[in-house]
């Protein structure tokens, strides 16, 4: 890639997500969002997801790259699949996992980090400035996934820095993710207002109470504002988990038998179907040493013809396309009580109608662990319910009813409000950055 060129007038918001990313600037006191093209049409959001290929170009091999809506346009066209990467942030915090071979060339995580964030910046368009301003506030969770303690976040973080810093930019700060969404609800408030901001993205849940209105516009928020802050590495992606494990997996051989000479029948193993609940993930098992052990199992199995749907999926690189389905049904028992799962992965077709109870009971230990880190917030801060002026929920799966239990349950439905769910982090960042740097 070409390298940014900056500017040092200005400032940026950067939304990092695991899942979606996104940006904004300020341009007279409102937050302006950048925007994506894609075939689809212009969009806010920028998945987080990085695409590998390998292009011929006369003699020479050439290792390219895209990212965001580009990737996966590339990647489903492609009739050879290169290497999809998604999700990169969830490893932050794993000390285990510095890097990954591509092909010929070796990428840190950092390096990954940085290419899609670059690519987000070279295809950004809207925003109210020709060039990228060389001064960045960027949105970091409570908790990173995976980090045991404080010294694995301080890891994470260090680690994030370093990509972002392989941008270019020249002046890097970082703030709470769900303090940047604060700045963003501030925006509506005539009166100061005690609240709790909740925040789900693709792998983290963070909450905060702040302080928030004119009086801490007008004089600059202080670290007396933030009351208190706690996350719990579980979010979008566990729900789509679950369906998968619930509702996919078996029909695809897990929880199934095959027969083990000379008088055994033994549990297909279930390592192989982990790797189906990442969807990006599925390329690992389409290797030679892999497909001939399911296909020794298929032989074998009670039901063959499930590990030969599995086999195929894996073998047509199906997994985008499932994970597609399981999102889509999410997203409609947001709104309904039930929907109609289907996926097509011949030989076996799953169609199948999901309730929203059969959901929550399947996702009920992930948003009790939710509700634990709420509970969690309001008993280390001395804050009671009824000193919650209003609850902000933000990010994906705040639209899902079991999770906006959690806070009707507890403050009253008449207190919970939202709005740009999925772009509400980047505008308050791009505030935040405002004030960082009042030029």
């Amino acid at each position: 890639m070409q390298p940014i060129e900056f500017t040092p007038a200005g400032s940026i918001g950067l939304d990092f997500g695991t899942t979606n990313s996104a940006a904004a600037m300020v341009a007279a006191t409102q937050p302006v969002l950048a925007t994506f093209p894609s075939v689809a049409g212009d969009t806010h959001t920028f998945p987080s997801i990085l695409y590998f290929d390998r292009r011929r170009e006369g003699t020479v091999t050439r290792l390219t790259s895209a990212a965001g809506p580009q990737a996966l346009e590339h990647y489903l066209a492609a009739e050879e699949k290169g290497r999809l990467i998604q999700s990169l942030k969830a490893y932050l915090a794993d000390r285990r996992f510095d890097g990954t071979a591509v092909f010929s060339q070796r990428y840190s995580l950092e390096d990954m980090i940085a290419l899609i964030a670059r690519h987000l910046l070279t295809d950004a368009r809207g925003l109210p400035a020709p060039l990228i301003p060389a001064r960045v506030v960027v949105g970091r969770p409570v908790h990173f996934s995976n980090a045991q303690d404080h010294a694995d976040d301080e890891f994470a973080l260090g680690r994030l820095r370093g990509a972002i810093q392989q941008c270019g930019f020249t002046e890097i700060v970082f703030e709470y993710e769900p303090v940047a969404a604060a700045y963003s609800y501030e925006q509506q408030l005539d009166r100061d207002e005690l609240i709790l901001i909740g925040d789900f993205g693709g792998g983290t849940s963070d909450f905060s109470i702040l302080r928030v209105g004119p009086t801490e516009r007008r004089r600059g928020r202080t670290t007396e504002d933030i009351i208190g802050t706690d996350g719990v590495a579980v979010a979008g992606d566990a729900f789509d988990k679950q369906i998968i494990r619930k509702l996919v997996a078996p029909r695809l051989g897990l929880g199934s038998e095959y027969f083990s000479p000379p008088n055994k029948f033994l549990p297909i193993p279930a390592w192989p179907y982990e790797r189906l609940e990442r969807w990006h993930h599925l390329s690992f098992l389409n290797t030679a040493k892999n497909l001939e052990m399911l296909e020794h199992l298929r032989r074998s199995a009670l039901i063959p013809e499930r590990l030969e749907a599995f086999v195929h999926l894996i073998k047509q690189e199906m997994g985008f396309r499932l994970h597609e389905a399981v999102r889509r049904t999410k997203f409609e028992l947001s709104t309904e009580t039930e929907a109609l799962f289907e996926f097509r992965c011949e030989p076996v077709s799953i169609t199948k109608k999901v309730t929203r109870l059969d959901f929550e009971k399947w996702i009920d230990a992930e948003v009790q662990l939710m509700a634990g880190c709420v509970d969690r917030l309001l008993n280390a801060t001395g804050v009671s319910v009824r000193d919650i002026d209003h609850v902000f929920l933000t990010g994906g799966s705040s639209f899902v009813p079991a999770v906006r239990n959690i806070f009707v349950e507890r403050f009253g439905a008449q207190k919970i409000t939202g709005g740009a769910e999925l772009t509400s982090v980047a505008t308050g960042l791009s505030l935040c950055a405002a004030r960082q740097w009042p030029d």
